[in-house]
């Protein structure tokens, strides 16, 4: 059976603090990895993203939402409206233990499915049917927001643990402290690199650091006494720091995974 991938990817990501889609995970930004997990599975993968979203670069799809903060509904509304398959199964970006097994069985019943586990169904991790459209239509216009609203609406499947492989597969997460514990259970030795320059690489006396992945805060941490970075929940006036020399952040709460490169520079020189 052919069957298309939907990946939502239109969240704020206000409890990670930075956008989920670009987290480092095997060596590739999130969404990367979650829509090449899927390739193996499925014939076709779109992805849907708000419309300010900045993301990786991805060989696939990519569809904006039309409505702003309509929620997962919305996203999975666009994702079905562009999808050729009868079938799709449906993500969130932070899926990075999704498995071609786990896909393919809930596929296999060839109907609207979801996962039940410990009593919740997995909306975000489930298939709908491209003909189930008609229905997200009317429950956005009826204010019904909720994405098992669709799935009741088209009679789905619940599917309990034990009938599937890999159950966690639906494992995500929101915070910074969820996504460092995944990467941690993953490789425990996760580092970051920490590149200096300006006023901060002539404290150190060095340019570059490799550090455990941590938050902001921790990484920044590691030069310490000669330097603090960091003011309360901030970087420290006097100094920039840059996310792979993508972007400039300044709240020290985000975390940073494996392979980052955390960039400390004057804020003379950024500004």
């Amino acid at each position: 059976m052919s069957a298309a991938g939907v990946v939502l990817c239109g969240g704020r990501s206000s409890r990670m603090g930075r956008d989920k889609a670009w987290l480092p995970w095997s060596d590739r930004p999130l969404l990367a990895y979650v829509v090449e997990a899927l390739q193996r599975s499925v014939s076709e993968v779109v992805v849907v993203a708000s419309a300010e979203l900045d993301l990786p670069p991805l060989e696939v799809a990519v569809v904006r939402d039309r409505e702003p903060d309509l929620g997962p509904l919305g996203g999975i509304r666009e994702g079905l409206a562009h999808v050729s398959a009868k079938f799709a199964f449906v993500t969130s970006t932070d899926a990075p233990f999704l498995t071609p097994a786990f896909v393919e069985a809930l596929l296999a019943y060839e109907c609207a499915a979801a996962l039940e586990l410990d009593g919740i169904v997995q909306t975000l991790c489930a298939v709908y049917p491209r003909a189930a459209l008609p229905a997200a239509e009317k429950l956005i216009a009826e204010g019904r927001m909720r994405a098992l609203h669709l799935l009741e609406e088209v009679g789905y499947r619940k599917v309990p643990a034990d009938a599937l492989p890999d159950a966690e597969s639906v494992r995500g997460f929101n915070t910074p402290g969820e996504y460092l514990m995944a990467v941690r259970d993953v490789d425990p030795g996760a580092t970051a690199t920490l590149e200096l320059l300006g006023r901060a690489r002539r404290a150190l006396g060095r340019r570059d650091l490799e550090v455990p992945v941590g938050t902001l805060a921790e990484v920044l941490a590691h030069t310490r006494p000669a330097l603090d970075l960091v003011d309360g929940a901030r970087v420290a006036r006097p100094f920039l720091v840059s996310l792979d020399g993508r972007t400039f952040v300044r709240d020290v709460t985000i975390p940073i995974g494996p392979g980052e490169q955390v960039i400390v520079l004057d804020a003379s020189v950024g500004g």
